[in-house]
């Protein structure tokens, strides 16, 4: 639906937001079966909306029974099987056998709640939860039927990658017994029964943690993303950031970065987030000399930000909330200042670029007809941040993140419909009342629809889940990587250190293969307690394990953002990644204060005021820092060569550690780096980055 501005086409408005980042291309549905699946989508919308302020009385569980009795066909009918034959695979509607797949996932994702009798245990839930342990055949038989359909569910959303990780959860939860018995992670081994039984009649497995934020706190910030779709608020954003940067050669990169920032506020979705900035930035970059591949790269690491970005931070963040029992105002607390760090190393990123290269000076503004003030927009479309401020003010006052979401959600609606009522003063007031009918039902069924992979994606987490507690395969993993580190040296700090540092590689690397909700379940059930029996703080462990899930998603060969930053550009994907990783490998640095120092927990928010904004300035002037040393860059003197970048990282790194004797040092390396590149002869390195050697925007390493 188009926005509320009309200075420009609405292209600039994503079809989805608030989605987790590894995901398919739904169908494009029409017809009676677009209709039927729009009804159903809207009707478990109302379901969810129920729920909030009329729970079921059978409980939690219960209502994620429901929940994913009527989810769960939605993915099979919304995505194609990609099998690649016609009348098995289609995109432009449901085939024969995804109509098969949707009544059969109705049947057994519903069975625990018949209230007839199959079997010999008796019919209805409380019954079906009486047989937990002691299940009948026909029970397994349905959760076993259940199993396949959300393990095709999820590969059908995400891929391959996902599913298979499942599978070989489930192969050592069964076979665990035929492992050598001397080794740590072997077990008694599981039967079947005893495997479904985890999986479908208990808390954990399909009903656990994951599934629960999915229903209860995911699909509401869905509907309320699309809802903000509706209202036009995507588009205001980068409108906005658009007209905020005069002319200069670091504008346009300004443009994209501020934009990406801005969306990411409402968005969850790193690649819905590059893309939909990419479409109106793009233009804007190119004029000013950016080469497809470097642009891409600063789309999709600003992009990627929006994980990380309250108020409305990616899936994993509610299930960080959820693991802690603490609330989603506190997550949002923690999240702000690494936020803000993560994207002024990207900014500084972005003013070293103008100066390395010779990037030239544009008018943002004349990429959507005219010069538009950024204060005349806010005057007009300023509304659109009340639904963001709505949400923050609601969970300080104590409201529930789940109602504070619907109350911004029927704001933002509730705003809309004045504004076009103000804009449409001379047409019938007919007309406004059935586009607000219209956009109701659309946004609540699209939001559904935006959730689907998440839901099944959290669906399948519940099979990672059960199998790590069930064998306590995930104590067991986490004393294998404190052993690893202690086998180093019998130092305490060291240990810790090289714990943190297996613990980070081995997150970038889980978070190549699966997106970030399931990145961060495995990683918290494995490396969470690792770093807890080694001291450090449960906030801090969360936030450490969610911001390298999420700076997964930033890291080759992988990094979905990227590619469609690069569709965008029309540049070369994988030359795409490795810029989107040098924009974003300050932000690598900085979870590790979380973990390695005493004062890490400022950048959580905890603490004095005096010692947050202390750490804070001292860390911030580390990532710029790392962002001259990884540009070739000294901001306020000049391009360096080697050995001044080096001294510059080093001084980063030192900076990263707050102590009153690692600032000395990190200032002294860093007055060491400027003083080398104001009065050192340049290296071979930095004559062969001489701007006027080289193309627009080209970094050296590309052209080597």
């Amino acid at each position: 639906m188009s926005g509320m501005q009309g200075e420009r086409p609405d292209s600039a408005v994503p079809a989805e937001l608030v989605v987790d980042d590894e995901e398919r291309p739904a169908r494009q549905l029409a017809g009676w079966a677009g209709r039927l699946i729009a009804v159903c989508a809207f009707a478990v919308a109302v379901l969810v909306l129920w729920q909030v302020f009329r729970p079921l009385a059978q409980g939690s569980q219960y209502f994620l029974v429901i929940f994913l009795g009527c989810a769960l066909p939605l993915v099979f009918l919304s995505y194609s099987s990609g099998v690649g034959v016609r009348w098995l695979d289609r995109m432009d509607g449901p085939a024969a056998i995804d109509w098969v797949l949707a009544v059969v996932a109705v049947g057994v994702c519903l069975y625990p709640v018949w209230p007839f009798t199959i079997g010999t245990g008796g019919g209805g839930y409380n019954a079906f939860l009486d047989r937990q342990g002691l299940l009948d055949p026909v029970d397994v038989a349905m959760g076993a039927v259940m199993l396949l359909l959300v393990l095709e569910a999820c590969r059908r959303t995400t891929g391959w990658v996902l599913p298979v990780v499942c599978l070989a959860f489930l192969a050592y939860g069964y076979y665990g017994g035929l492992l050598p018995q001397h080794w740590s992670i072997a077990h008694a081994g599981l039967d079947f029964d005893q495997i479904v039984d985890a999986l479908y009649n208990s808390g954990s497995g399909f009903y656990g943690t994951p599934l629960d934020v999915a229903a209860s706190y995911i699909v509401l910030f869905t509907i309320y993303g699309a809802v903000l779709d509706f209202s036009g608020a995507a588009k205001f954003f980068v409108d906005l950031s658009v007209a905020l940067f005069r002319k200069s050669r670091s504008a346009a990169g300004r443009t994209a970065v501020t934009s990406g920032f801005l969306l990411g506020t409402v968005s969850g979705s790193g690649t819905a987030t590059a893309v939909s900035t990419g479409v109106v930035t793009w233009p804007i970059l190119r004029r000013a000399g950016y080469r497809p591949e470097q642009a891409g790269g600063m789309l999709a690491a600003a992009g990627v930000g929006a994980i990380l970005s309250p108020p409305t931070l990616g899936a994993a963040a509610f299930i960080v909330a959820e693991y802690l029992d603490v609330s989603y105002l506190r997550v949002l607390v923690w999240a702000t200042i690494p936020t803000l760090l993560y994207y002024l190393g990207i900014l500084l990123a972005v003013e070293i670029d103008a100066r390395r290269f010779p990037h030239r000076a544009v008018e943002p503004g004349d990429e959507i007809g005219q010069r538009v003030s950024a204060w005349k927009l806010l005057g007009r479309f300023g509304y659109h941040f009340l639904s963001l401020i709505a949400i923050v003010v609601l969970l300080v006052m104590g409201v529930s993140a789940t109602r504070a979401v619907v109350y911004a959600t029927v704001l933002t609606f509730l705003l809309a419909i004045v504004d076009r009522l103000a804009r449409q003063r001379n047409s019938p007031e007919r007309g406004t009342l059935r586009e607000f009918a219209t956009g109701t039902f659309t946004a609540l069924s699209m939001g559904i629809r935006a959730a689907l992979p998440v839901v099944a994606v959290c669906a399948a987490a519940g099979i990672i889940t059960a199998m790590t507690t069930k064998t306590g395969l995930g104590a067991q993993l986490a004393a294998l990587l404190v052993r690893a580190a202690s086998a180093i040296s019998d130092n305490a700090t060291v240990v810790l250190a090289f714990t943190v540092v297996f613990a980070a590689v081995a997150l970038a690397l889980l978070g190549l293969a699966i997106p970030v909700t399931a990145s961060f379940v495995i990683g918290w059930a494995i490396i969470g307690p690792a770093l807890l029996t080694l001291g450090v703080s449960a906030p801090a462990t969360a936030m450490f394990v969610f911001y390298f899930s999420v700076l997964s998603e930033v890291t080759p060969p992988t990094a979905l953002a990227a590619v469609g930053a690069a569709a965008v550009t029309g540049a070369r994907p994988m030359a795409t990644m490795w810029q989107t990783l040098r924009y974003a490998l300050p932000a690598f640095l900085v979870p590790l204060v979380f973990v390695l120092t005493e004062s890490g927990d400022r950048l959580l928010g905890r603490g004095s005021a005096f010692d947050i904004v202390a750490v804070t300035a001292l860390v911030s002037l580390g990532v710029a820092a790392l962002a001259m040393a990884t540009g070739g860059w000294i901001l306020g003197v000049g391009q360096a060569h080697t050995t001044a970048r080096v001294l510059a990282g080093a001084a980063g790194i030192a900076l990263l550690y707050p102590s009153p004797i690692t600032l000395g040092i990190g200032i002294a390396l860093l007055a060491g780096a400027a003083a080398l590149t104001r009065f050192g002869r340049p290296g071979p390195d930095a004559a062969a980055e001489r701007p006027e050697t080289r193309p627009a925007g080209v970094p050296v390493e590309q052209e080597k």
